[in-house]
């Protein structure tokens, strides 16, 4: 059976795939080069693993406290060494991204600290962990105070205003990689050691965070080798290659994991405490593969934009500009065409592709929140999925797929309930 004929047994129409087929025709260098980035992280991977010595004992489950967990205990040793920090903090306790932050930042700061955003506003779960939401146990509600300057209109740093929210109380300064539930440009990694440079200058004692979630692998360079103090993430995004079932990061100089240890279980026993329940395999694994995974999701990021903007719509980035995340944000403009994107999403995926996605209110947001994951692992952002807040300018964000023929699936189903609610017409 040919290829398009298969695609039309998906529900993806001739006219879409030809579009599509098209447009892949201009791609094959920009593809080139993503492999090229992934070949390089991979024998990265695999040396921090043969340095660490990964051997079948340490896959083995353990339970209850979790003593003398050698598997958990090493793969905190590779993730040191893949991301050339002091220390690691790996752990399936962490359950999530913005728990992950939550612990890096509530380990790190005290009463009569200062927390400051220099990129502006933080993503949305973070308004609650900071108290810029009022939330039940804030750090906020415990004495730490939040300053932010905000980016300039073209979304460069805006240094001057950055040199002026620095004070003698300013103690841990948080940089978000990547866009959020925002349309300015992801930050690259040497952009941010330009960044953290900056600061250092200014106070050389700051501590300084990067939430690095979606962007683990996009580049041959991270946050940590260029100063960060720690950077932090989500198994279920870039490092845990769709394998993971739960879990996070925290990498950094030994002080500050040695304190997010302490914050994640208790006072004296920080990482000695911490039982593995078996998914040893599945985080090495995954970590193994995460290179690989992320360069198949950056090419359908890449196709994505190059599709949309062809179409009218702006996305960022852009389709030619540098990638330095997974996630393509599309600006739509209304909710009807976000809901028939994610629509298509989801038709395309393994899991649940027969359910309809809609907006809904979710925890942690202010606005009803739209989500298509059809996921092996509910809420994996690694795998094909797209979501995005009910408001203006009706972005809606688009990551992940396993594989790059998952994410251009995705995209050409997307494609195909615009063209189908008659929102979007191809060009003859």
């Amino acid at each position: 059976m040919e290829l398009n004929a298969m695609y039309g047994q998906l529900g993806v129409s001739p006219a879409v795939y030809a579009f599509g087929e098209k447009i892949l025709t201009d791609l094959r260098e920009r593809f080139d080069a993503i492999d090229q980035v992934a070949e390089y992280n991979q024998a990265k991977v695999l040396h921090a693993m043969q340095k660490n010595r990964v051997n079948a004992t340490h896959f083995a489950a353990t339970t209850g406290y979790g003593y003398d967990d050698e598997g958990r205990d090493n793969l905190e040793r590779v993730y040191a060494d893949v991301f050339h920090t002091e220390a690691a903090l790996v752990r399936p306790q962490i359950t999530c991204g913005t728990h992950a932050l939550a612990v890096a930042l509530s380990a790190n700061l005290l009463p009569g600290d200062e927390l400051l955003s220099p990129v502006g506003a933080p993503y949305d779960t973070l308004e609650e962990v900071i108290g810029i939401r009022p939330s039940k146990c804030s750090l906020k509600e415990y004495g730490v105070t939040y300053a932010q300057a905000d980016l300039k209109a073209d979304g460069t740093f805006d240094y001057d205003a950055i040199r002026e929210k620095i004070n003698e109380r300013t103690k841990l300064i948080t940089i978000q990689r990547s866009k959020g539930y925002a349309t300015r440009p992801t930050f690259s990694v040497t952009q941010i050691g330009e960044l953290i440079a900056f600061c250092k200058a200014i106070k050389p004692d700051v501590k300084i965070m990067v939430d690095n979630c979606y962007g683990e692998f996009v580049e041959t360079i991270e946050p940590s080798d260029m100063g960060a103090d720690m950077i932090v993430g989500s198994l279920i995004k870039n490092p845990g290659g769709g394998l993971a079932p739960i879990g996070g990061y925290i990498c950094g100089t030994k002080e500050c994991v040695e304190r997010c240890a302490y914050r994640l279980s208790a006072p004296g026993l920080g990482q000695e405490v911490g039982a593995n329940l078996g998914i040893m395999p599945s985080f090495y694994q995954g970590l193994f593969l995460s290179p690989t995974v992320v360069s198949g999701a950056l090419k359908g990021a890449i196709f994505a934009a190059n599709i949309y903007e062809k179409l009218g719509f702006a996305c960022v980035p852009n389709a030619t500009e540098s990638r330095h995340d997974i996630i393509q944000a599309v600006t739509l403009g209304s909710r009807e065409a976000m809901v028939a994107f994610c629509r298509g999403i989801q038709a395309a995926a393994p899991v649940d592709s027969y359910v309809t996605p809609e907006p809904w209110a979710m925890p942690g947001y202010d606005s009803d929140v739209i989500m298509a994951a059809g996921a092996f692992i509910q809420g994996s952002s690694i795998e094909l999925s797209a979501d995005g807040p009910i408001r203006e300018p009706y972005a809606v964000y688009f990551q992940g797929g396993l594989t790059w023929y998952h994410a251009k699936l995705g995209i050409l189903m997307s494609l195909q309930k615009l063209v189908e609610a008659g929102i979007v017409k191809l060009p003859e």
